[in-house]
């Protein structure tokens, strides 16, 4: 048994406030990445896509970061941190008008040596949820804390 086993609670965080997708959020993300793809970025080019208009590319996904946030309460994994990783399965794609809802727990805890010595790495579920209940994403956010 790991001495994290009791923070596996199964409990549920859902952000308070979901995010409105607009227009002009998905093309200032496009911007600011370099996004030229016309899928993402030309409303004609888009519209005979296979989307039938525009929407938001897959790593728009990443900026729903609520996964950061669980950590306020587990004091006990409260410390400075550094994100590791994020593993994304693309569900149903995001457009402007959608209202996204991040619904996060915690998924997995375990520890590791790496060559600064032993750390303990926390993954965060989270789902993307969209106004009428479809799934936009889900997300594992992988994060590490030194012991």
């Amino acid at each position: 048994m790991s001495k994290y086993d009791s923070l596996r609670d199964d409990r549920i965080f859902e952000s308070a406030n979901p995010v409105q997708v607009t227009s002009e959020l998905i093309a200032n993300f496009c911007t600011a990445i370099g996004e030229t793809n016309p899928l993402y970025t030309d409303p004609e080019a888009a519209s005979a896509g296979p989307n039938g208009g525009i929407v938001a590319p897959p790593s728009f996904a990443a900026i729903f970061g609520d996964g950061e946030n669980i950590f306020r309460h587990f004091p006990e994994l409260d410390t400075r941190r550094l994100l590791a990783g994020i593993d994304v399965e693309f569900v149903t794609p995001i457009r402007a008008g959608d209202s996204i809802t991040t619904i996060s727990r915690i998924k997995e805890i375990y520890e590791k040596t790496g060559r600064s010595g032993p750390m303990v790495f926390i993954v965060i579920g989270s789902i993307l949820r969209k106004q009428n209940g479809e799934v936009a994403a889900r997300l594992d956010y992988r994060f590490t804390n030194p012991l």
